[in-house]
């Protein structure tokens, strides 16, 4: 009796024996080794490739001979000349085992193909859609044999694929019977299982289909909307692209949209539709960027406030605008697209929502949350995922607390004189000469400062137009450190400041930043309008920090961690000067980009992480600052820059502020406040 030989596959390490003459694919699968194939071993997608190795494995213990695998067939011969393979490599349908062997699986061979994610937090995305495509062959009809086409391609599924319990609609079972005959029996399906659900039938081609599946990881803030096209295949970002969202025209923050939908009949409606037309026209010009097909993106992933859920979802979102905040539904949702009105996807693609913490913190915490993991900190880890409406995360393995804080879009370029969204031309660095009072900026576009020569002609093409919200945090801080600001938030006169820069606006005055003049550009100032506008947003943001430091009993966090859709563009220094996060090094503010758009990408890329992310939620703990007493605390004493009270001693390691007041009432900063609100 001929023994079995012992197949070793690596980078897994799992090995077993097997009867020689097993196919290298059908070893794979009895070991749970991650090997790819969606043409079910028919030598048609070359998913399988693998690589044999030859020779002495003393890691391994065995000794490799040249016939441990069969011979070349004509399959592989054929593919190979259609198409080519790589020197050494094989199909693992059509190789099999004659003797003891190594294999390599190399990595476009792997169905969890490991993606890495360029952030502050260095990990791997494992690729493991919803959606796959799977290449069958169907039994034809048979006089003797009745039953229906639906029900021989769920039976070829079950045999070939181990998929059972298929669903199909309407829709697609009209289709069926003619793409069958077309491909003479020979049809791929594009299914679609979950973590929750059966499998669904959401496409279906006649033989071997050789395009790519698509998803869309969108985050649908307040103010913005960011969208990334992916590639189901290998998670691959094909294109990113953002809009205003358009409900901004029915109130620019979270509870004037709430208000808008109490006092107007139909209002919420009005925003639902609004937000759907602009999130198809967006899913339509990335596509066109990307050059896909539209019907090919059969998934979406979202994430979003709980305001913005419940007018995506076409819910009122009234009972968000009263304690106690309650949500129609905090769980995830998986739904068909179309019940969204999102015509410009696949007509049968699927929807995920992340779920929700609470009734002010949503599913774009969850899914910084899945992207930053702070519960698998050992330190305490503040995160701060700013944006109109500032998600927070404080806690590490231990345990993880939430809170939301109404910041406004000041950030984010609203609310400020000549604040705009970044984009060439808006002015994104600043720094101010503390003896001169001169400013310097770069803009978006061009790598030169506004003082470098060629400057002029780098920036041309785009002009000078604005401040994004990068550029308004740094030239607020630097207004601050030259001594143009003082600690209440007050701009100091001209003589005061000893600069022509200051100049009067009625009663305040303004800094000017850029005299459009010379290249017939805007008048660019920073107003006390400006400032204040800064000091609500910021306050409301280390309020919030504040407030669940509170509550873990805890006086300081060992890293904090700056996200949102300029969180990567944030200078550290400028945000601890501001005083928008509390005292840390330097060195341990880290950014993480818009870490919500991170999360939504990694649920569309991997099934298990949504299940992963419903089990976090439960157990994160949610403080609510709209009827906390201390919020209001936090939030007064964090009004100055950088605070009243907190004496932020790793700053002044690095920065001296210039002790000055422009409060002509004679008082210091307390006294500065409150004549501001008299």
């Amino acid at each position: 009796m001929t023994e079995d030989a012992l197949v070793i596959f690596t980078p897994s390490g799992k090995r077993g024996r097997f009867a020689l003459g097993t196919p290298v694919l059908t070893a794979a699968r009895q070991l749970g080794v991650d090997l790819d194939s969606v043409c079910g071993g028919r030598g048609i997608c070359s998913k399988c490739q693998i690589t044999p190795g030859y020779g002495e494995f003393p890691k391994h213990g065995v000794t490799v001979a040249e016939g441990a695998l069969s011979e070349w067939n004509a399959v592989e011969d054929r593919y190979n000349r259609i198409r080519g393979l790589a020197q050494g490599r094989r199909l693992g349908c059509q190789a099999k085992v004659m003797g003891d062997v190594v294999i390599d699986v190399p990595p476009e061979s792997q169905v969890h193909r490991q993606v890495i994610r360029k952030s502050a937090t260095v990990r791997d995305i494992t690729m493991d859609p919803a959606t796959r495509t799977y290449y069958v062959e169907v039994a034809e009809p048979d006089m003797h044999e009745p039953s229906g086409d639906f029900q021989r391609l769920s039976e070829a599924l079950k045999e070939q694929w181990q998929i059972e319990g298929l669903q199909a609609d309407l829709h697609l079972l009209s289709r069926l019977q003619p793409v069958l005959r077309k491909g003479e029996w020979k049809v791929t399906v594009a299914i679609h299982r979950d973590h929750h659900g059966q499998p669904k039938l959401l496409d279906i081609w006649p033989g071997f289909f050789e395009g790519h599946l698509y998803g869309l990881a969108i985050d649908l803030g307040s103010t913005t909307i960011a969208a990334h096209l992916c590639d189901l295949t290998d998670g691959a970002v094909l294109a990113s692209s953002g809009l205003m969202n358009p409900q901004i025209r029915f109130g620019e923050d979270l509870m004037s949209r709430v208000s808008y939908a109490m006092m107007n009949p139909g209002g919420d409606r009005e925003m639902t539709q609004a937000v759907r037309q602009a999130l198809n026209g967006l899913a339509q010009s990335i596509a066109t960027e990307a050059n896909v097909d539209p019907s090919h993106i059969v998934e979406a992933v979202f994430v979003c406030n709980p305001v913005m859920h419940h007018l995506l979802l076409g819910i009122d979102p009234v009972e968000l605008g009263q304690a106690p905040f309650a949500l129609a539904t905090s769980e995830s949702l998986s739904i068909p697209a179309a019940n969204l009105d999102l015509s410009a996807l696949n007509d049968k693609a699927q929807v995920y929502i992340l779920p929700c913490i609470a009734g002010h913190v949503g599913a774009d915490c969850a899914a910084v949350a899945l992207s930053e993991e702070p519960n698998k900190y050992k330190d305490m880890v503040l995160i701060v995922d700013v944006g109109t409406n500032a998600e927070i995360l404080c806690g590490n393995e231990t345990r993880v607390l939430a809170c939301s804080s109404p910041t406004g879009p000041a950030f984010e370029g609203a609310q400020i004189s000549a604040g705009q969204r970044a984009a060439p031309g808006a002015i994104e660095r600043v720094e101010i000469d503390p003896v001169t009072k001169e400013p310097r900026f770069r803009v978006i576009g061009s790598d030169l400062w506004s003082d470098d020569p060629g400057f002029a002609a780098a920036t041309a093409t785009t002009g000078i137009t604005g401040i994004c919200g990068s550029g308004i945090i740094e030239v607020v801080a630097e207004m601050r450190l030259a001594g143009l600001l003082d600690p209440s938030g007050l701009i100091g006169s001209a003589e005061q400041t000893g600069t022509a820069r200051s100049v009067p606006t009625g009663r305040t005055h303004a800094y000017v930043l850029h005299d459009g003049t010379a290249d017939g550009g805007p008048l660019i100032t920073v107003t006390q309008g400006d400032i204040r506008a800064i000091q609500l947003a910021k306050s409301a943001l280390y309020a919030g920090a504040r407030l669940l430091m509170d509550e873990l009993e805890i006086e300081k966090v060992d890293r904090v961690t700056l996200a949102g859709a300029f969180g990567a563009h944030i200078s550290p220094k400028h945000a601890m000067v501001l005083g928008m996060i509390p005292d840390v090094p330097l060195d341990k503010v880290t950014s993480a980009g818009n870490a919500a758009g991170t999360g939504a990408r990694i649920a569309l890329c991997n099934v298990s992480s949504r299940a992963a992310i419903e089990g976090e939620v439960k157990r994160i703990h949610k403080v609510e600052t709209a009827i906390e007493p201390r919020f209001q605390e936090h939030f007064v004493a964090a009004n100055a820059i950088p605070h009243a009270t907190a004496p932020f001693p790793e700053l002044m390691k690095i920065v001296t502020l210039p002790d000055v007041s422009f409060n002509t009432g004679g008082g210091d900063g307390e006294g500065g406040r409150r004549r501001r609100r008299a």
